[in-house]
C-alpha cells in the first residue's frame, strides 16, 4: 500500500507559500473549490472532483497536474491527504496512489485571510447616516429595558447585539470611506474625468452626513450618558453575557460568562469613546467630522487645480515630451524642419514689420525659405522704426472710460445687501418667543444668518452640555442656546422648504446695538 504524501505542516506562514509559486492561479482556484465545497457541507474531495469545478481558463488538461497541485498544497499544510479506501475493489488498488483531500485548519485560515485582503482592496466604504438613526433607536430601547426591574435577557441581548453590529459597521465604513476619499483627493483611485463628474455629489454627500453627525451625534452622546448614569448599563451587559455563555461548551463554561462580560464592556467602552471625548481625548465622531469638513476644501482645491491645468497653464516638461513625440512621428525631414520653425520661431530677419508696398512686392516675388540672407532681396524698413526703435506712431491718448454708472450700480447693490442684512439682524434679535419653534417663517436672508449663528453655537456644543453661548465670526452677534427637556421638534418655514430639528430655547443678541431676542420659555 502506497503511503500518503507528507503533511508537511510547516511552521509560521507555510500555508501562504503557494502565493509565490509559479502556478499560483491554479493553487488559488483549488483552495476556493475546497471552501465552496465546505459551504455545501462536503468535507472530502477527490482529484477528479476538484478538476471538474476549476475554471476553464486555468483548468489543467491532465488529472495528474491536478494531483500534483493537491500534493503541493498538502506539503505546504493547506490540505490533508487521506487514503481513498472507498474505491478499493482489488488487491492491486492498494498499490495505486489514491487519496481524498480536505482543508486543514491552517489552510482555511489562510484563505479567509486572503479573502479579507481582497475585500479590503476593493472596499471604498460609506458614511452611514442611517446607522446613526439605528444607534439612536437601539439606545432608546436599552433605556426602556434599563427602567424595568427584571430586563428580559433575550430582548437585552438582541438590542445590544444590534447596537454593536450597527456601530461596528458605522466605524469600519467610516474608516474605509475616509481612506478612499483621501485616495480620491490624490487622484490615485479615480481619473480626472470621473472625479470632475461626481465631485458635486461627493461634496453634497459629505455636507449631508456632517449635518446628521452634528445633530444625531449629540443625541447619541446624551443617551449614552443617561445609560451610564448610576451604572444602569451594567445589568444589561451582564444579562447579555449570561445569555451568550449559555451556549458555551462544557470545557468553556467555567469562564465563558466572565469572558463574554469583558467583551461587552469593551464594546460599550468603544461605543462611548466614539461619541464622547474623555481623558483629554477628542471623540472619534468629532475627529471624523473634522476630517470630513477638511476634505471639502481639499476637493475644491483639486477641482481648481484641474481647471487651471485645463485652462492653459502649461507644464513645460509635458510640452517638451509632446513635441518630442511629434518629431518622432513626423514623416520626413522637411516636416521636422517645419515643426522646428513653428515650435521655436527661429525665423530669418524678414519677420520684422514692413510697410504695405514691401509686403506686396514679396507676394509678387516670394523668396524661398532656404535662400541665404546675403542673397535675398533687401527689405525696406520704416524710417520710424530705424530712428526711434518703435514702429508705432504716437497719437492722442485713449479716451478715459467713464465708470460712474458702474460705481453707482455697485453702490446700490452694496446698500441693498446691507439693508437686507440689517433687516435680518433686526428680525432675529427682535422680541418674541425664545423657542426655535416660535421663529415662524423666515426670508432667505434671515434664514441664512440664522443658520450661521446656529452652526456657531452647535460647533461649541459638547456631549453632556445643556446650554452654550457663541459669537458670530465677525463678533457682531451672540447666540445663547439651551436644550429643552420635553423632546419637542421645531419647524422653521422658508420659501425654499421647511427646516426641522430638536426644539431649543434660543436668545440672539445684536452686540452692535444691544438688542436681544428674548422670551419666556414655558
Amino acid at each position: 500500500m502506497t503511503s500518503p504524501p507528507p503533511t508537511g505542516r510547516s511552521s509560521g506562514y507555510g500555508p501562504f507559500a503557494h502565493l509565490t509559486a509559479p502556478n499560483v492561479l491554479v493553487y488559488r482556484a483549488v483552495m476556493r473549490a475546497f471552501l465552496v465545497a465546505k459551504e455545501r457541507f462536503a468535507v472530502h474531495l477527490r482529484p477528479e472532483d476538484v478538476q471538474a469545478v476549476l475554471p476553464v481558463g486555468i483548468r489543467p488538461g491532465e488529472l495528474d497536474a491536478v494531483v500534483k497541485a493537491l500534493d503541493s498544497l498538502v506539503t505546504w499544510g493547506n490540505l490533508r491527504a487521506d487514503p481513498d479506501t472507498g474505491r478499493v475493489t482489488a488487491v492491486e488498488d492498494f498499490y495505486r496512489k489514491r487519496f481524498i483531500y480536505q482543508l486543514t485548519h491552517e489552510g482555511e485560515a489562510a484563505e479567509q485571510a486572503l479573502s479579507a485582503y481582497d475585500d479590503a482592496l476593493g472596499r471604498r466604504g460609506a458614511l452611514q447616516a442611517v446607522a446613526l438613526h439605528d444607534i439612536v433607536t437601539q439606545l432608546r430601547v436599552l433605556l426602556v429595558l434599563a427602567a424595568e426591574e427584571e430586563p428580559d435577557p433575550a430582548k437585552t441581548h438582541l438590542a445590544l447585539d444590534a447596537l454593536a453590529s450597527r456601530f461596528a459597521a458605522l466605524a469600519d465604513n467610516a474608516r474605509a470611506f475616509m481612506g478612499s476619499l483621501q485616495r480620491t483627493i490624490d487622484l490615485h483611485d479615480v481619473g480626472e474625468e470621473v472625479f470632475l463628474a461626481y465631485k458635486d455629489q461627493l461634496i453634497q454627500y459629505l455636507e449631508r452626513f456632517i449635518q446628521d453627525l452634528i445633530t444625531l451625534g449629540a443625541r447619541i452622546a446624551r443617551l449614552i450618558l443617561e445609560l451610564e448614569d448610576g451604572g444602569r448599563i451594567q445589568p444589561l451587559l451582564r444579562a447579555a453575557a449570561a445569555r451568550e455563555a449559555a451556549d458555551a461548551t462544557p470545557q468553556e463554561a467555567a469562564y465563558a460568562e466572565q469572558a463574554a462580560h469583558e467583551r461587552w464592556v469593551a464594546r460599550w467602552a468603544g461605543l462611548a469613546a466614539w461619541f464622547i471625548g474623555r481623558d483629554g481625548r477628542e471623540s472619534q465622531s468629532r475627529l471624523l467630522r473634522g476630517r470630513a469638513l477638511g476634505a471639502i476644501p481639499q476637493l475644491l482645491a483639486v477641482v481648481r487645480a484641474l481647471n487651471e491645468r485645463r485652462a492653459g497653464r502649461s507644464d513645460r516638461s509635458a510640452d517638451f515630451r509632446t513635441l518630442a513625440r511629434w518629431f518622432a512621428e513626423a514623416p520626413d525631414d522637411d516636416a521636422r524642419h517645419r515643426l522646428w520653425r513653428v515650435a521655436f520661431g527661429l525665423y530669418p530677419a524678414r519677420h520684422l514689420s514692413v510697410d504695405a508696398e514691401t509686403l506686396a512686392a514679396r507676394s509678387a516675388r516670394p523668396e524661398a525659405a532656404a535662400t541665404p540672407w546675403a542673397e535675398a532681396e533687401p527689405l525696406r524698413i520704416s524710417p520710424q522704426l530705424r530712428r526711434t526703435g518703435s514702429y508705432e506712431r504716437r497719437g492722442k491718448p485713449r479716451k478715459v472710460e467713464d465708470r460712474q454708472e458702474a460705481r453707482r450700480l455697485l453702490a446700490e447693490t452694496a446698500a441693498k445687501q446691507a439693508a437686507e442684512t440689517a433687516a435680518a439682524r433686526a428680525r432675529l434679535a427682535a422680541g418674541g418667543s425664545a423657542r426655535l419653534s416660535g421663529l415662524g417663517e423666515l426670508d432667505p436672508v434671515s434664514f441664512r444668518l440664522f443658520l450661521q449663528l446656529l452652526g456657531d453655537a452647535l460647533a461649541t456644543w459638547r456631549p453632556g452640555m445643556t446650554h452654550t453661548t457663541a459669537t458670530s465670526s465677525d463678533g457682531s452677534m451672540e447666540i445663547r442656546l439651551r436644550s429643552l427637556p420635553d423632546g419637542s421638534t421645531a419647524e422653521i418655514r422658508t420659501p425654499h422648504g421647511t427646516f426641522r430639528g430638536p426644539d431649543h430655547a434660543i436668545e440672539i443678541v445684536d452686540l452692535a446695538t444691544g438688542t436681544e431676542g428674548t422670551g419666556d420659555v414655558r
